[in-house]
Formats: C-alpha cells, structure tokens, sequence
C-alpha cells in the first residue's frame, strides 16, 4: 500500500462498485500495520467499509496476561530518545495494563529503559502469537534479564496496571479524633500522642494541638 500507483488501483476498482477484501494471515489488517493507508483512503474517497472480526494481538495479549483489562495499545515500542522519554512518561503514570509491540532484537536493547520507567510493574512477553513457535515469557519488570529469554521474531509486551501502594495518611482522621476524646480524660497527651502517631505518619505536633483544642473547650 506505500506503492501509490497501486493504491489507486484498488480505490478505482472500489469506485466501481466492486468488492474488495483486506485479508492478513498474520492478525487484524491495518492494526499498527501498512492496511491502515487504504483505510483512509476508503474513508476520503466516501468508500462504505466493513470489519469482519478476526483475531488480534493485543485482546489475544490482554486475555491471558493476568493483568486488568482495561489497557491502553501503544503500537510498536517508541523509536528515537525524545520519542521514548515525553511517551513513556505519560504511560508511566496511567494505571492500566499496557501493550506494545516489538521486535526482538529491539527488546534486548531497550530492557534498561523498561526498567526506568515500569520497574514495580509485571511484565508477560508474548512470542510469535498464534505461530508454531508461539511461547510466553512471566516476570516482575525488575527482574528482566535478556539472558533469561531466548527471543527471535516478533514479540508483544503487556505490562501490568500500576501496584497500588498503600499511604497512611498524614492528618488526623475523624476516627482518631473520636479515639483521642475518649482517651483524653484518662491519659496524658504524651500518651495519646504516642499512641495515635503509632505506625501513622501524622505529625506529632498536629495530635498534640488536637488535644489541647480539646482541653481549652471545657
């Protein structure tokens, strides 16, 4: 399709009523893939178009990955510096599963970036998808290693969503002001201090101050 000539050959065959069929053995036609030129053209030349499901890499990805299936499709991995740096960025701070494509050579060059930008995330590398040599590869991000993996072809990488990680809050809660009401007739404030500030990232001046708010009410 990157031949014009033969571009619009199919687009006059198209115009005269004529049934013309995109068919790839090889996944879904125009999905990061050249077919998406004559997609466009169809639309521009006011061409009726119809999908005809088929499979496609990365709902096959997605579907045993393990991972949530809400997941943004990059396309193939980011080429240049800048390119991989304003793109990664961004994918970084999104919490959902992730899907690129890759060749392999390209994988083992760019682990390290991997590693900079999704090193608390899972990773499944899918080779060859639905191919003879088809094989699947499990690991945390940080513990990729391309001398684990023998690679060759074309491969899919799906990382996982972010891992949540749990913040105790640093304010006092509407439960650890009702805990330090009842507690202020029986113990010092030193006490409810060291009891509230336990295992909690709450200053120890903002429980103390709450406590004498309470103390000057009476």
């Amino acid at each position: 399709f990157n031949e014009r000539k033969n571009l619009k050959k199919i687009i006059d065959i198209l115009k005269s009523n004529k049934i013309v069929s995109l068919i790839s053995d090889a996944g879904t036609p125009t999905i990061s893939d050249p077919g998406k030129i004559l997609v466009q053209e169809c639309i521009n030349n006011k061409i009726n178009l119809t999908p005809i499901p088929g499979p496609s890499v990365p709902g096959v990805a997605i579907s045993i990955s393990g991972f949530s299936n809400r997941y943004y499709f990059y396309g193939f991995f980011p080429e240049n510096k800048s390119e991989i740096k304003e793109n990664l960025d961004i994918l970084s701070k999104i919490n959902c599963s992730i899907v690129f494509f890759m060749s392999a050579k390209k994988f083992n060059r760019s682990i390290s970036v991997i590693k900079k930008y999704f090193l608390d995330r899972n990773i499944l590398i899918c080779k060859e998808i639905t191919k003879y040599f088809e094989e699947y590869f499990r690991f945390k991000v940080r513990d990729l290693d391309q001398k684990n993996i023998n690679l060759k072809g074309e491969i899919t990488l799906v990382l996982s969503e972010k891992k949540l990680i749990n913040k105790t809050s640093d304010k006092l809660t509407e439960s650890d002001k009702i805990k330090i009401r009842k507690m202020i007739k029986k113990l010092s404030i030193k006490e409810i201090v060291g009891l509230i500030k336990d295992g909690k990232k709450i200053p120890k001046k903002e429980i103390y101050n709450y406590c004498l708010e309470i103390k000057n009410e009476k």
